[in-house]
C-alpha cells in the first residue's frame, strides 16, 4: 500500500511484515516553551493519578460517537465460539513520547463502537519495602524491564484477544503500587497496547498484529514528563531531573529504542502526526473488513433440521397454559392484561425451572415428632440474571420464590447498522462462579443474544452445566443454536413456535415483550432478540 506523506515523498507501508516506515506532517510541533510546567509559588494541589481511574466511564466520546472501552465479547459463529481474534495494535516508545495521544487518535479515526485502551503502566510489579524507599527517593528503577509484570501482562492481553474479561491492576504513581480493587474489562474489535516496553517480550510481541513505534524527539520527551511528573504526580523538579538522567534516558538506548527494528510503522513526532495515524487506521479497517461475520444469518441457517434437543423442558401445555397464552398473544389485549397474565406463566415457568436445580435428601422432624424425608438444594448459590430490559420482568417471579436470590443484569443490544448483538453493560454478583444461574429473557428469536448472555457467564467462571436458561417463549431456531453451542445448558420455556420471518420475529410469536409490557412503542426494525435500554 502506498501513501503520500506530509513532505511530497511516496513511502511504501506493510504491515504484515518488519518493514518500518516513517510518515512526517507539515504541522510543527511548536515552541518547547509553552510546553513546560508553569513556575510559580502558588501551585495548585497536587493530583492522585493511577493508571486506571475507578471512577471514569468506560466510554470515550468522540465528535462522531461514543466509544465503549470496557470492551464486548468477539465475534461469534454459529457454534457460540470465537470466530476471528481481535485486532491487537502495539504502541511502543520512548517515556512522554506520546503513545498515548496517538492511541486515542487512531481511536476516534477508526470510528468503531468498542475498542480497548491497555497500558503497560497498569502492570509495574508489586515493590517490596526496601523497594519503596528507593521509589521514594527516586533511586527505583522504573525504566527496566524487570520493573515490569510481564507474565500477568501476556496472560491478560491473551485473555483479552480472546474476547475473554480480565481483571487489569490499577496502579497509583503517587504511592508506587497497586490499589486494593481491580477493573474488569473485556476485549473488543480492536486493543491498543500502550507502553515503554510493548516490544521487550518475546511472547508479548506474538499478541502484537500491528506493531507502531512513536518516535519523539528526546528534548521534547523530557519537557513533557517534566510537566506530567509535576502536575500531575506531584514530584519535584530535580527528583524528576533525576530520575531521567539516572534511569530514563539510558534505559530508553538500552532497551527501548532498538526496539524500534522491529516495529511495523515508525511514527515521528506522535499525535500531531494525522498522516501516519491516516495510513495506520486505513490498515485496520481493512483487517477488521476481514473478521465481519453476520452471527444471527449464519445462526438462521444451522443446525435447522434436527429435531428439539433433550435439554428442552417445555411446560405442559394445559388449558390452563394454553389459554393465557391466547390472552397475551392477542394485539387486542390491554395493557394491564398482558401484564397481568405474564406474571402468572412466570410465576409457573419459574418454578418449573427451580425443579432442574440439584437438590439432596434431607430429613427433618414435623411438629408430632415424625421424620419427614424431603429435598433441599445441593449447591453453594442461585443468581437470576435478567438480560435487559424485557428478562427485568421476570426478576419479581424468581424473587416470590426464591429468599434472598441475588440478581445480576446483562443489556445486550443488536446494532442497528450490521443486526449482531453488542453487549454494552453487564453487573454481575462477586462470586457467581460457584452459583447455578437462572438466565432471563422473555422471548428468544435466533438465540444470538442468548449465546452472547451464555458466553459471557462462562467468561465469569459459571460453569456450563449450572445455567438455566428461562423464556417465556422461543423459536425453534434459537433453540437449536443455544442447545447446539452449548449442549449443558437448560433450557426451559411455556412455548416453542416454528418459524422465524426475514425480519428474525417470531411467528406467530407474541410481539415486542418489551413495548407491550412498559407501553413503549416498538421501533420499525425491531427483533424479538432487540434489547432496549432499561427503564428508569
Amino acid at each position: 500500500m502506498s501513501a503520500v506523506c506530509g513532505d511530497g515523498r511516496v513511502s511504501a507501508m506493510e504491515c504484515g511484515e518488519k518493514a518500518s516506515m516513517r510518515c512526517t506532517s507539515g504541522s510543527g510541533e511548536g515552541s518547547l516553551d509553552r510546553l513546560l510546567p508553569s513556575v510559580n509559588t502558588g501551585l495548585s494541589p497536587r493530583k492522585r493519578s493511577t493508571s486506571q481511574c475507578k471512577s471514569e466511564p468506560p466510554l470515550l466520546r468522540t465528535s462522531k460517537r461514543t466509544i465503549y472501552t470496557a470492551g464486548r465479547p468477539p465475534w461469534y459463529n454459529e457454534h457460540g465460539t470465537q470466530s476471528k481474534e481481535a485486532f491487537v495494535i502495539g504502541l511502543c516508545g520512548g517515556s512522554a513520547s506520546g503513545k498515548t495521544t496517538v492511541a486515542r487518535k487512531i481511536i476516534e479515526a477508526l470510528d468503531v463502537p468498542w475498542v480497548v485502551l491497555l497500558s503497560m503502566d497498569s502492570f509495574y510489579k508489586v515493590l517490596t519495602a526496601e523497594q519503596q524507599l528507593l521509589a521514594a527517593n527516586n533511586d527505583y528503577n522504573f525504566d527496566h524491564p524487570d520493573a515490569f509484570d510481564f507474565s500477568l501482562l501476556v496472560h491478560t492481553l491473551r485473555k483479552l484477544k480472546q474476547g475473554k474479561s480480565v481483571k487489569i491492576p490499577v496502579y497509583d504513581f503517587t504511592t508506587h503500587g497497586r490499589q486494593k480493587e481491580w477493573k474488569t474489562v473485556y476485549g473488543a474489535s480492536v486493543i491498543i497496547f500502550e507502553g515503554i516496553m510493548s516490544f521487550a517480550d518475546k511472547e508479548l510481541l506474538k499478541l502484537l498484529d500491528m506493531k507502531i513505534f512513536v518516535d519523539t524527539d528526546s528534548d521534547i520527551r523530557l519537557v513533557r514528563r517534566l510537566r506530567r511528573d509535576i502536575t500531575e504526580r506531584g514530584r519535584d523538579i530535580e527528583g524528576v531531573i533525576k530520575q531521567y538522567n539516572k534511569f530514563v534516558k539510558p534505559a530508553f538506548e538500552q532497551y527501548i529504542e532498538p526496539t524500534m527494528r522491529l516495529a511495523d510503522i515508525v511514527v515521528p513526532r506522535g499525535g500531531g502526526n494525522m498522516v501516519a495515524i491516516d495510513l495506520i487506521v486505513q490498515h485496520v479497517h481493512s483487517q477488521l473488513e476481514e473478521r465481519e461475520l453476520s452471527v444471527r444469518a449464519a445462526l438462521a441457517s444451522a443446525h435447522q433440521a434436527q429435531p428439539l434437543p433433550q435439554t428442552l423442558s417445555v411446560l405442559e401445555n394445559t388449558p390452563q397454559v394454553r389459554g393465557m397464552h391466547t390472552i397475551i398473544r392477542n394485539k387486542e389485549t390491554s395493557r394491564d392484561e398482558f401484564i397481568f397474565y405474564s406474571k402468572r406463566l412466570m410465576r409457573l415457568l419459574i418454578e418449573r425451572a427451580l425443579s432442574f436445580l440439584p437438590s439432596q435428601v434431607h430429613i427433618v422432624q414435623t411438629p408430632q415428632g415424625e421424620d419427614y424425608e424431603g429435598r433441599t438444594f445441593h449447591g453453594k448459590g442461585i443468581t437470576g440474571v435478567s438480560i435487559l430490559r424485557a428478562g427485568e420482568t421476570m426478576e419479581p417471579a424468581l424473587r416470590a420464590v426464591c429468599k434472598d436470590v441475588r440478581i445480576g443484569k446483562i443489556l445486550i443490544q443488536t446494532n442497528q447498522d450490521t443486526g449482531e448483538p453488542e453487549l454494552h453493560y453487564l453487573r454481575l454478583p462477586k462470586d457467581i462462579g460457584e452459583d447455578h444461574v437462572i438466565l432471563m429473557d422473555c422471548t428468544v428469536s435466533t438465540g444470538a443474544a442468548a449465546m452472547m448472555a451464555i458466553r459471557v457467564l462462562l467468561d465469569h467462571d459459571v460453569q456450563e452445566e449450572k445455567i438455566l436458561l428461562v423464556s417465556l417463549l422461543m423459536a425453534e431456531m434459537g433453540v437449536h443454536s443455544v442447545a447446539y453451542a452449548f449442549p449443558q445448558v437448560k433450557i426451559i420455556t411455556t412455548a416453542v413456535d416454528k418459524k422465524v420471518n426475514d425480519l428474525f420475529h417470531i411467528i406467530p410469536g407474541i410481539g415486542n415483550f418489551g413495548d407491550r409490557y412498559f407501553g413503549t412503542d416498538a421501533p420499525p426494525d425491531w427483533s424479538d432478540d432487540d434489547m432496549d435500554e432499561p427503564s428508569c
